[in-house]
């Protein structure tokens, strides 16, 4: 098949994507107040912290930093999909059966579904975070930060889709993913920056963190959009391709052993 036609297969299912979560208002909206309903709680805590300091800065963020840095971080883990849960219920219902025989790449219409619902939630997550921040803190001063931000956001969205779907596939062997994926979120919230920026960490902390894979998807696409000027943007996204490399050659061959040994359950 030529590349154009393949292009144009996968960008229909990304359009379908995107028609599908347009039709779910209501789950908008919940994601919504509750994305808000965190930063606002965010806001007070660390108000009450920098007080407590005397203001000026923590580990070189200032309180605007470091409020920014929450509203991206929280923005993108609120919109990712819970991609375990999604393939763990196909193979319970026997719908990867199905999925399997279609003329699409199982694992890309899984990236391209994935990337166009976190796409889609995390520009209107974006859009609601700078409403209240600005609304309480003033535009902020990112400068080139948002191309730092532009630059490293895909390459995040591919790291946590490639990670999530390693979890995913074991679910071709034990079914029960969601404790692996509940793991996962909670180094994401430690040990990839999502609650506080790692430099708050102890140092032999942020020493281990820096041979993680975690940190290219929260960490450093807000590090890089709130201090923009602190950071070496080709070397995140060398960093960043780095481990998409490899994480990508794990998945294809857990794929593969995965298929030989799928037992469909349902359908």
């Amino acid at each position: 098949m030529k590349p154009a036609a393949i292009a144009a297969k996968y960008a229909a299912i990304g359009r379908m994507t995107l028609k599908n979560q347009v039709a779910y208002v209501a789950d908008f909206f919940i994601r919504t107040i509750f994305y808000i309903l965190i930063i606002y709680i965010f806001m007070q805590l660390w108000t009450a912290t920098y007080n407590g300091e005397g203001g000026g800065t923590i580990a070189g963020f200032s309180f605007k930093q470091i409020v920014w840095y929450l509203i991206i971080t929280e923005g993108i883990t609120i919109a990712t999909p819970r991609l375990a849960a999604r393939i763990e219920e196909e193979v319970k219902s026997g719908d990867v059966g199905y999925r399997l025989t279609r003329p699409v790449s199982y694992i890309g219409f899984h990236y391209v579904n994935y990337l166009g619902e976190a796409y889609l939630r995390f520009g209107i997550n974006l859009l609601m975070g700078l409403a209240l921040g600005i609304s309480m803190l003033g535009f902020p001063h990112f400068g080139y930060g948002w191309l730092g931000l532009l630059a490293l956001s895909l390459g995040a969205l591919t790291v946590n889709f490639l990670l999530n779907m390693i979890l995913a596939l074991c679910a071709f062997w034990v079914e029960e993913t969601r404790g692996l994926e509940f793991v996962y979120t909670k180094l994401l919230f430690t040990i990839g920056g999502m609650l506080m920026p790692l430099e708050i960490y102890p140092e032999a902390f942020q020493r281990v963190c820096v041979w993680l894979p975690f940190q290219t998807v929260l960490y450093f696409p807000a590090k890089a959009a709130v201090a923009f000027d602190q950071v070496n943007l080709l070397n995140m996204l060398a960093i960043q391709w780095f481990w998409i490399a490899l994480f990508t050659g794990i998945v294809l061959f857990i794929y593969r052993k995965g298929v030989k040994k799928l037992n469909v359950n349902g359908g």
